[in-house]
């Protein structure tokens, strides 16, 4: 089913948390809204769901405008982060509750239950639990027995709420595989709130980036990441160093630094090049390490703070005159540069994006 939000405004007092938002998601789409803490993600989800009437604005469902419809009406299946499971039923019970509670002309029989209870088991892998209770489970199993629960309804949106924010690090990896997996499988139109950048960029066909209840841009998350449209989006979405200085014909020059930034640039969209006073995004692998000894021009002056090899990428920590930078180079490369603790080097950005420092 297709998602459309279109001006939705929904203040809490003083505090705007969403501020004329307009969105549409493709039916089978898996699409992931990410932002800080407080910029109106979990209530675009809880407008969609009927769990917030906004000021202003309309929700459409599959063409129809659900404004005046509670969120049962809606067929919504939401999944909370702290599974929201009943402890005093057993997984086989939570997983038929919304099919219990449903008006008795609509109720399916026993036997029908049953069988829609234990298909939905099966495709969460839990099946041999059916009988346990909540208490005795992992986080992860929790989780899926939350999304199981939620599913058994046959919802045409699935809306999840940082749905493993509360699990290790090792679990969310497995559960985000798992859950691409299985969105291939049914194709429900799914829109997930998450913090985890990793967790968007792995999972979702299109990710939507919000601020201060604004939508700062959405996309493929390849287009996203690479292509970022302000400097929020740039610094939010994975790592990335930033550099103060001048913008000018021939390029940007970082404060300190004695040439411009000139290879692989990308600034002509947004800035016009007339030495204005600007900021340089460069993410950590698309910087290149050189020996001072190397007579390098175009780079900035720095010394290596601490070395840190994990797989087949190692991260460098250096210091340089206007403070910390991060560099992600390949294990042969740093194994050929012979890089060490307290080494004076030069750093040149492969690739680079400035923005004015007004934007």
């Amino acid at each position: 089913m297709s998602i459309i939000v279109r001006n939705l405004t929904k203040r809490f007092g003083d505090f705007a948390a969403l501020d004329d938002v307009s969105l549409e998601f493709a039916s089978g789409e898996l699409v992931a809204l990410i932002g800080p803490s407080g910029c109106g993600k979990t209530t675009l989800l809880r407008v969609i769901a009927g769990l917030e009437t906004p000021d202003a604005g309309e929700v459409v469902l599959g063409g129809r405008d659900v404004g005046a419809l509670d969120t049962r009406e809606r067929r919504i299946g939401f999944v909370f982060q702290h599974y929201a499971l009943f402890r005093h039923m057993s997984v086989f019970e939570n997983v038929a509750f919304g099919l219990r509670v449903k008006p008795r002309g609509e109720r399916l029989a026993e036997g029908a239950i049953r069988e829609r209870v234990n298909e939905l088991l099966a495709l969460v892998q839990l099946e041999p639990l059916a009988d346990r209770y909540p208490s005795s489970l992992s986080g992860g199993q929790r989780q899926r027995i939350a999304l199981a629960r939620a599913l058994a309804v046959e919802p045409s949106v699935l809306l999840l709420d940082e749905p493993f924010g509360a699990l290790d690090a090792k679990v969310r990896k497995e559960l985000r595989v798992w859950l691409r997996r299985l969105h291939d499988e049914l194709a429900i139109s799914t829109i997930f709130v998450t913090h985890d950048q990793d967790e968007a960029l792995d999972v979702a066909d299109r990710i939507v980036v919000m601020h201060r209840g604004r939508v700062e841009q959405a996309g493929s998350p390849q287009a996203v990441y690479d292509d970022p449209h302000t400097p929020f989006v740039h610094a939010f979405l994975g790592a990335a160093n930033r550099f103060d200085g001048h913008l000018g014909p021939h390029g940007f020059l970082a404060d300190g630094a004695p040439a411009p930034f000139v290879a692989d640039a990308t600034w002509a969209d947004f800035v016009q090049p007339d030495v204005e006073p600007a900021h340089a995004y460069v993410r950590p692998h698309d910087l290149d390490i050189h020996p001072r000894r190397s007579g390098r021009t175009d780079g900035i002056d720095a010394h290596v703070r601490r070395v840190i090899a994990r797989g087949a990428s190692v991260r460098i920590e250096l210091v340089g005159r206007a403070g910390p930078i991060e560099a992600e180079l390949e294990r042969d490369v740093w194994r050929s540069l012979g890089l060490r603790e307290g080494d004076s080097v030069i750093v040149v950005p492969r690739k680079w994006r400035a923005f004015a420092q007004s934007q």
